[in-house]
């Protein structure tokens, strides 16, 4: 099905190119079924490729999506035209006080930073505050689920020694859950980062249950059933060459980082990466959009006596 985007997306071009079908805001009101309404908060340096990631995967699911792309009005971008965030991005304080289907936060290359030296934090945990009101279901992606899971429940992010870097297997731990429908019972991720959530740090009683997890890279996925959030720690999102040029930029600055493991074939870095995880990030944006298609369209059914009234209902019932 389509995917509604903003028009002057940069990353529409190659989307179309692969062949996901792209549409613009004027599709909004075509066909039968309203379209699933997606914020994605991109706090990527690299606004195109995290837009193509995202969109594409969006794009490959069976329900049309109408993504809205926004961004903190206190943050600050270096690498993007301010043209470009204002002509395709919408901040957030503009869109505060309307309800959407889905929130996606992207990570942030500022991990190693305390949470509240960020210097939209503030803003972020607005962000996060509104999401319990406002939308029905939250993805947080890599620092931002550190940051959503340590704004709802104080759960502390480590230091690593070393960056964790590579591709490494994961074990799915409740093989019936919504969210793993089709993983089986292992797959692979790519992992990109220098800090951790532990397990051991998660706490008892909060709704908060671990559904992926690896020997070696540690928690994956979290389900947070209280505020209706997935926290991926990792990065089902990444394109092929994604870690390859992480490695090649960090070589170039003199980052002495070691090649990432289990990602060329034979761990020989002449030799072009290959690709398991795909499948496995289609499959979860897939079931994502499937538990906000059943909210939502619970949400519709109550709607439809009085759509006035029914919006606080929607929001105390069915979320």
């Amino acid at each position: 099905m389509p995917i509604i985007v903003p028009e002057g997306l940069a990353a529409e071009p190659e989307l179309r190119a692969q062949g996901v079908v792209v549409a613009g805001p004027s599709a909004r009101h075509v066909g039968a079924r309203r379209p699933l309404r997606v914020v994605l908060v991109n706090l990527m340096p690299d606004k195109p490729t995290t837009e193509h990631q995202i969109a594409r995967l969006l794009g490959a699911t069976p329900r049309t999506v109408d993504l809205t792309l926004a961004i903190p009005e206190s943050y600050r971008p270096k690498t993007v035209s301010p043209d470009y965030l204002r002509a395709v991005y919408t901040p957030w304080h503009r869109i505060r006080h309307q309800d959407y289907d889905g929130l996606i936060v992207t990570g942030a290359p500022i991990e190693t930073l305390p949470f509240a030296q960020v210097h939209y934090w503030d803003e972020l945990t607005e962000i996060f505050d509104w999401a319990r009101g406002h939308v029905h279901r939250s993805l947080y992606l890599c620092w931002a689920a550190q940051a959503a899971l340590n704004h709802y429940h104080g759960v502390p992010k480590h230091g690593l020694d070393e960056k964790l870097f590579g591709v490494f297997g994961h074990r799915a731990l409740d093989g019936d859950h919504p969210l793993l429908r089709g993983f089986g019972g292992t797959f692979v991720a790519p992992v990109s980062r220098h800090t951790e959530v532990r397990a051991a740090d998660l706490p008892p009683g909060r709704g908060l249950a671990v559904l992926a997890s690896s020997p070696e890279a540690g928690l994956c996925l979290i389900e947070d059933r209280r505020t209706r959030a997935t926290y991926m720690f990792n990065h089902l999102e990444y394109d092929t060459d994604t870690l390859l040029k992480e490695y090649r930029r960090d070589l170039a600055k003199g980052v002495p980082v070691p090649a990432p493991k289990y990602y060329f074939p034979d761990d020989d870095a002449t030799r072009p990466p290959t690709n398991g995880w795909r499948s496995y990030g289609r499959l979860l944006f897939r079931n994502w959009l499937a538990e906000i298609a059943r909210d939502a369209a619970r949400c519709d059914a109550l709607a439809q006596p009085d759509a006035a009234a029914v919006a606080g209902a929607c929001r105390w019932s069915c979320r």
